[in-house]
């Protein structure tokens, strides 16, 4: 589903934060991607995404090179790929209600009438109720928010979503749930998973195989355990 062939990027050409990085995704597999702050991880993932393009290197979706990069790319392969970042907060629009942002990618692709109906399954599926879609984002917490940001990336149904530290900021409860969401969307579509993280037991658990970012050019990974994400496998809540 997705392969990133010696990829170099970054925000300096003299000081990239990825150097000649591979590493590919099959479909309906779920690699998570570990590592420490400050690495290059989240530079890697917006590159997967097409939000970001690279000073060196091929992304393929589905064996099709990238076509281009944010909105330059061909809406075929920009609508193929769901993102959820870390911070919610700095990925939703403050002028929007919730039920405005989950639609968000329905309008930006012509499709609101056809999937507004979509918005509320989403907004159930992840645990928002009516009341909480008519709110804007200084009126809920980082986890309600962060179900929206995780309905909005599904609406789409993307045969590829990429995580990248969606649960650092949530409590055990929240990042349990979505998981849980995730996981049965994966179950029911076929979607493969790019789960970017520090947190080894909960990459571990939630993935079929780990990857450790230092090591990805030499193609290092540990195979995940059989069983399925749990409360126990998850970071300490940071925030309310």
């Amino acid at each position: 589903m997705l392969e990133l062939e010696r990829i170099t990027a970054g925000y300096d050409r003299r000081a990239p934060v990825v150097r000649e990085l591979s590493l590919a995704v099959a479909d309906g597999e779920a690699v998570g991607l570990l590592g420490p702050s400050g690495c290059g991880k989240s530079t890697l993932a917006r590159v997967a995404a097409l939000l970001h393009r690279p000073y060196a290197g091929t992304v393929r979706l589905a064996g099709r090179p990238a076509g281009g990069f944010r909105f330059r790319a061909p809406r075929e392969q920009r609508t193929a790929v769901g993102l959820v970042f870390q911070q919610p907060r700095l990925a939703a629009d403050p002028r929007m209600t919730l039920r405005q942002l989950i639609a968000a990618p329905a309008h930006a692709t012509g499709r609101g009438d056809e999937l507004a109906g979509r918005v509320d399954e989403w907004a159930a599926t992840v645990g928002l109720t009516t009341e909480l879609l008519t709110r804007h984002p200084h009126q809920v917490s980082d986890g309600q928010l962060q179900r929206a940001c995780v309905a909005r990336a599904l609406l789409l149904r993307p045969a590829l979503l990429i995580c990248d530290e969606m649960t650092a900021m949530l409590d055990a409860s929240t990042t349990a749930a979505l998981v849980a969401v995730v996981e049965e969307y994966r179950a029911a579509s076929g979607a493969a998973l790019l789960a970017v993280g520090h947190d080894r037991v909960l990459l571990r658990r939630w993935c079929d195989r780990v990857v450790d970012f230092p090591a990805v050019q030499s193609n290092r990974s540990e195979t995940a355990p059989t069983s399925s994400p749990s409360t126990s496998s998850t970071t300490e809540a940071k925030t309310s």
